[in-house]
């Protein structure tokens, strides 16, 4: 068992309102999403309408709690939400729940006073948030950035520059991380500082665009901060302690982008086997033959496992259970691979067709790349899942 206590921990349950919200979101996605999936490709953006459809379907609400204006729902809601939107569109799924990587942090750890002021307008759909925490020498090491904010009259003076910033090019408002003090010998995690910062604040600049491989309709740019103020009535939390304001927000949001990934790795084996049934060769279909018969056997059987680890931590984090951090590790790094797998071989089953842009199948595999990478690569989710495993012996070697 170890390192669990007790076979409850492996319970998944889910509920009549879970699958009513997953049949109304397949019902969005399939009419309403899907027309505009090849036009989303060649123009790199979503359409007014999809987003429209989204904000009358409630779907920025979610996983808000009603008392902001938001729909409630709990982390299995939200990891439906990001399947069945990235089944179809995965840079629709991320549009939407990086809202969370702003509203998580000011809902744990920011005051009722910003609670109330951003978060009811995201909810509503009103305004769209980010998350600028990534720098050119800082990715999973959020302690390593350099953005400095220096102390001033009320506030702070900021300066930096961030990178791959997911929603800044229509964000109204900014969860930011800066150094507010150098770091101490043994805790570099310490004096960074975490704060709100909205568009039209003087030295707050989107910066280029970056070309990413996929999810296409979403790509990330830039957030330049030159000289920008900020008062301290906007700090997130406590000052010098935002770092783990910023890993926080991540133990739940890595969950989701799982689930994302096991929307992609759904669309992708769903592609394989149609194709593998009505494509003949040498007079009998594909799947007729054991070389493509066991390959659509191995995406199905590491599909249904992806599903299982990514509801699982999802149950996990909704029952607050410790190791909750460990299961969304796990999901994070075995569903976004098994997503990269899966897209991998759609596009064998399909030969020629699959690296034709028109057929629909190749965008897969460049989606299910960035979330390999995203959230914390797959590798610092390894290390996390091992520092766990020693911190748990640790503990038991002390109690012994």
């Amino acid at each position: 068992m170890f390192p669990f206590n007790e076979l409850m921990d492996f319970k998944i349950e889910m509920t009549d309102e879970h699958e009513l919200f997953r049949k109304s979101l397949r019902e969005f996605a399939e009419n309403r999403v899907r027309p505009y999936v090849q036009k989303v490709e060649e123009t790199n953006e979503i359409p007014q309408t999809i987003i429209d459809g989204a904000r009358e379907l409630g779907l920025f609400g979610v996983g808000i709690p009603q008392e902001y204006g938001g729909q409630g729902g709990d982390m299995r809601t939200m990891a439906i939400m990001a399947e069945e939107l990235s089944r179809v569109m995965p840079s629709l799924g991320t549009m939407v729940f990086v809202n969370h990587l702003f509203i998580d942090p000011v809902l744990m750890f920011g005051t009722e006073e910003q609670k109330r002021k951003y978060i009811p307008r995201i909810a509503k759909g009103e305004i769209f948030a980010a998350h600028a925490n990534t720098e050119a020498a800082a990715g999973s090491d959020v302690a390593g950035i350099k953005t400095k904010a220096e102390r001033t009259e009320g506030g702070y003076i900021i300066n930096g520059r961030k990178i791959f910033i997911t929603n800044s090019d229509r964000a109204s408002v900014f969860i930011l991380s800066a150094r507010t003090n150098p770091p101490e010998p043994g805790k570099r995690w310490k004096g960074i500082t975490t704060f709100i910062a909205e568009k039209g604040m003087k030295g707050l600049e989107i910066g280029q665009k970056f070309k990413v491989i996929g999810l296409r309709g979403e790509q990330p740019n830039e957030v330049i901060f030159d000289n920008l103020f900020v008062p301290d009535s906007n700090i997130v939390g406590k000052p010098d302690e935002g770092f783990k304001v910023i890993v926080t927000t991540y133990d739940y949001s890595r969950i989701l982008i799982a689930a994302q990934a096991v929307g992609i790795a759904q669309a992708a084996f769903e592609l394989a086997f149609n194709y593998s049934t009505e494509r003949i060769a040498f007079e009998k279909p594909l799947i007729s033959f054991e070389g493509v018969a066991f390959k659509i056997s191995d995406m199905l059987t590491k599909l249904e496992t992806a599903r299982l680890l990514v509801y699982w931590a999802a149950y996990m984090a909704d029952q607050k259970k410790p190791l909750f951090l460990m299961a969304s590790s796990m999901a994070k790094a075995y569903a976004t691979e098994t997503a990269e797998e899966l897209a991998n071989l759609a596009i064998k089953i399909h030969g020629g067709a699959g690296v034709d842009q028109g057929t629909g199948v190749e965008r897969y595999l460049r989606d299910s790349i960035i979330t390999t990478i995203y959230e914390g690569a797959n590798d610092i989710q390894r290390l996390t899942i091992a520092k766990t495993l020693l911190k748990l012996v640790s503990k038991s070697a002390e109690i012994g």
